[in-house]
């Protein structure tokens, strides 16, 4: 196991909140209540560091205590009362809040109640004329309550699945929740899934109901989806009803219902009061090895862990604009809804995230107010590699933070940010996943932000970086793990009636302790590293690295657009690893840059993971949330073949993936060169 390069003096901070902002903080109010009320260790009101220190160790030491102090801090409303906190805490399976009903539509309309927000917005919609448009609290309540209402006419009940083929526009929102409020289970795709895509998707989960739009808007262009929404209908037997929303200005198909229709009657909503583990929505892995994965999780738990994350790590408030560049395809999208429940504005932008220049997703958080602003490492990168430069051209003085995840953030992209987006700017680089809806490790508003680096594990997440003996390290590269529960993970797996596939999910390793399948490091000083996906690990002599290492060191020559790194293990015993460049435009990969890629890969990481060849690629394949694919694109370097190494449906490019294929029938089916 390598040993995280060490600086030798204590790095500076690139950031540190002042007293102001530490002393506002609601985990600052929190930490001091809990210590009156529920045994918390009391707060070190002159070292923020060893406060959040204390606080996290109770955190994950006295789970019960810290879940009934977060259930009352936000004052979640039980329907009936739970009979404890935590049943059973072993994993999988942990019985959260067991006897307690309660309904997670019902807390995220809860600022509609007041009659002084009643007419704030709630939403904000904004589309590629990047001119916001609002939906008060009141209007949101109104629809929801149509909606909820309709889907009890169409004989919706708990339990039963709806589904939406939307982009992230208002009435996606409205459908999640009202399906929510009825005890319905909630799954969407956006709209530029291709329709087999989509099946490998709903199939398994036979919704009842299919919210759709005719199309959608992207990068300037229409793209019409009435033959794709056909053919779902024709594909999935189990559906009831068909709403139809025209965004696009089509005519709804025979035996479709108009949105209008669906929403158009304002109605107070009725919550459906189910249990904590009830199922709130089906997310899904990103397939890209076979079906993906169909994430259960409850109403309960994604309730208190994102009431957790967005009050207490981010800060988020009733005053507070909520903007994540994301899509109905992504658990970003369910985590931005949920700030809601914390009653900020949410920013619901649906369009290209460059069009129609880089800085569109700048301009967004500008027009609409946002004071938090959520986006993906690789957008940051974009955004220094093409010279963007917001903080001149853009009036961002409400942005408090800049968030981004999908991939770790690069130092370079936390300079870029301090340098050419603000000083004073909360840099929060996050890592969580799908599997748990929420953030292992990331934003903490008392601590300083360190170049290259999360601020903090997340409360009440127990992470740890262990050996392959299943032994903790410190400042050391291990394997991301979390040894106790949280309640966001999932309940179970759609038609995995045996758990089997939960299991081996995240628990064959270490049995008992759910291990996430990334490379990290804890340092001594509390901050995590992410190094990348521990199952696409470059392993060199015994030597491990994280391919995200050797991205951030090739991705800043500006000859580079993108990588792709590959550790190959060949029947003979030899070890071949291949980087695939996407050149940016007017670079030519000649031996001059491919020396000067080797000599970046040996002078900034380790003369270990210089790679054995440069290829030029035509681009890099990416799921259809924008993570590199590496495992089936090694795998078929491997000799697999492409159908058995990857699910097309799950690519972003499938045109790309046949390139790589060609490669790997050239080199051999070992995927070595050859003599």
């Amino acid at each position: 196991m390598t040993t995280a390069p060490q600086p030798a003096t204590q790095p500076e901070p690139l950031w540190q909140p002042d007293d102001r902002r530490i002393a506002g903080a609601q985990i600052t109010r929190f930490h001091a209540w809990a210590a009156e009320h529920h045994g918390a260790p009391a707060p070190h009101p002159d070292d923020p560091a060893a406060s959040y220190a204390a606080l996290h160790h109770w955190s994950v030491t006295e789970l019960e205590r810290f879940w009934q102090a977060v259930a009352e801090w936000f004052q979640v409303r039980f329907a009936t009362p739970y009979q404890r906190v935590l049943a059973d805490p072993a994993m999988p399976g942990a019985s959260w809040f067991p006897g307690a009903t309660l309904n997670y539509a019902e807390h995220a309309l809860r600022a509609a109640e007041d009659p002084a927000r009643a007419d704030r917005p709630a939403l904000l919609h904004v589309d590629e004329d990047h001119q916001p448009r609002p939906v008060s609290w009141a209007e949101l309540r109104d629809q929801v309550g149509s909606v909820a209402a309709t889907l009890r006419r169409l004989g919706v009940r708990p339990g039963d699945r709806v589904s939406g083929y939307l982009p992230n526009i208002p009435q996606a929102t409205v459908a999640l929740l009202a399906s929510a409020a009825v005890g319905a289970v909630w799954t969407s795709c956006a709209p530029d899934f291709g329709a087999r895509s989509v099946l490998d998707r709903f199939q398994q989960v036979e919704p009842v109901v299919l919210f759709t739009v005719d199309g959608y808007r992207y990068g300037g262009k229409v793209h019409d989806r009435t033959g794709t929404v056909a053919e779902l209908r024709q594909e999935l037997p189990s559906l009831r009803a068909v709403v139809h929303i025209p965004l696009i200005g089509t005519p709804a198909p025979e035996g479709a219902l108009e949105w209008q229709e669906a929403a158009g009657q304002a109605t107070e909503p009725v919550f459906e009061q189910v249990p904590f583990d009830h199922p709130l929505w089906v997310l899904y892995s990103s397939g890209t090895t076979g079906l993906p994965k169909a994430i259960v999780q409850s109403q309960g738990g994604i309730l208190l862990e994102h009431l957790k994350q967005l009050g207490l790590h981010t800060d988020l408030g009733p005053e507070d604009r909520f903007f994540w560049y994301t899509s109905t395809g992504w658990m970003m999208w369910n985590f931005l809804v949920s700030g809601l429940l914390v009653g900020s504005t949410v920013v619901l932008y649906d369009g290209s995230p460059g069009y129609p220049d880089t800085g569109a997703q700048w301009r967004v958080a500008e027009r609409s107010g946002a004071t938090l602003f959520g986006t993906s490492a690789a957008y940051v990168m974009a955004c220094r590699k093409d010279g963007v430069r917001p903080g001149r051209d853009f009036d961002l003085s409400r942005v408090r933070c800049v968030a981004t995840t999908g991939s770790p953030l690069p130092p370079d992209g936390f300079r870029w940010i301090h340098d050419e987006v603000a000083e004073d700017m909360w840099i929060a680089s996050v890592s969580g996943g799908t599997d748990v809806c929420s953030c292992f490790a990331g934003a903490v508003p008392t601590l300083p932000v360190y170049i290259g680096e999360l601020q903090a594990p997340s409360l009440a997440t127990d992470l740890q970086a262990w050996d392959p003996h299943g032994k903790p390290v410190t400042d050391e590269v291990g394997e991301l793990v979390v040894t106790r529960p949280m309640p966001s993970m999932p309940v179970h797996f759609w038609n995995d009636p045996d758990g089997s596939r939960y299991r081996d999910s995240y628990f064959e390793m270490f049995p008992g302790v759910w291990r996430h399948g990334d490379w990290i490091t804890l340092t001594s000083r509390g901050s995590v590293i992410i190094h990348g996906r521990s199952d696409s690990t470059l392993n060199r002599q015994g030597v491990r690295m994280g391919s995200a290492d050797i991205y951030e060191a090739v991705e800043r020559l500006p000859e580079i657009r993108e990588s792709l790194v590959l550790g190959v293990e060949q029947p003979d015993g030899g070890y071949w690893m291949p980087l695939f460049v996407h050149l940016a435009e007017g670079a030519v990969l000649d031996d001059g840059l491919r020396d000067k890629i080797k000599r970046t890969i040996r002078a900034e990481l380790s003369p270990r993971h210089v790679p054995d060849e440069v290829i030029e690629v035509p681009g890099i394949p990416h799921t259809l949330t924008g993570k590199r694919i590496e495992v089936p694109v090694k795998r078929m370097m491997q000799g697999t073949p492409l159908d058995k190494a990857v699910n097309l449906g799950s690519v972003d490019d499938q045109g790309l993936l046949h390139f790589y294929a060609d490669i790997a029938r050239t080199r051999g089916a070992a995927g070595g060169p050859q003599d």
